[in-house]
């Protein structure tokens, strides 16, 4: 059995975060969130390091679909 923890979000975000997910395979906040961070670590155990620069264009990729502001 998984283990969880609680990762605190403004409400605000949370609700943009629930309109943006609407009609995608991501049934909650929670799913994308994990999605998210399992891309992230993903990336950094690939090159044994996320560079500012990646970490940058990760930032980027996620404003640019409405995720951060």
């Amino acid at each position: 059995m998984t283990d969880y923890t609680t990762v605190s979000i403004p409400k605000d975000l949370a609700e943009r975060v629930e309109e943006t997910i609407e009609g995608t395979s991501f049934s909650s906040t929670s799913d994308l969130v994990r999605f998210l961070l399992r891309s992230i670590v993903i990336q950094h155990q690939r090159t044994g390091e996320l560079t500012e620069a990646e970490f940058e264009e990760i930032t980027d990729q996620l404003a640019d679909l409405g995720y951060l502001e």
